[in-house]
């Protein structure tokens, strides 16, 4: 699992539309699936691929899988998009710092 594996899964509107259905808890597939624009074997296609990238956790529950996000997977996309935002904040100041001109003693 990795965030370039995470950011890939994200890239498709429909697997974002899953995330945020599951924000609100654990769903079996055919409730993902409800209101979808693509059929139900599609949604499932997409859950393996959020699953593939860590950002989906599958839990059997009986003779059914319920699908959850995983704390894990986007804790490791937000480190990266963490250290992203730290990288541009700090080239900010440089440049800010740098357009200030030197300091007067």
């Amino acid at each position: 699992m990795t965030y370039e594996a995470a950011i890939a899964a994200l890239a498709d509107p429909t697997r974002r539309k899953i995330i945020e259905r599951l924000r609100t808890g654990s769903y079996p597939a055919g409730k993902v699936a409800e209101g979808l624009d693509v059929s139900r074997p599609a949604v499932s296609q997409h859950l393996r691929v959020l699953s593939d990238a860590g950002l989906v956790v599958v839990t059997p529950q009986g003779n059914r899988r319920l699908y959850a996000i995983s704390p894990e997977g986007v804790a490791a996309l937000r480190r990266y998009l963490d250290g992203l935002w730290t990288d541009a904040l700090a080239c900010f100041a440089d440049h800010a710092a740098q357009a200030k001109g030197p300091k007067d003693d």
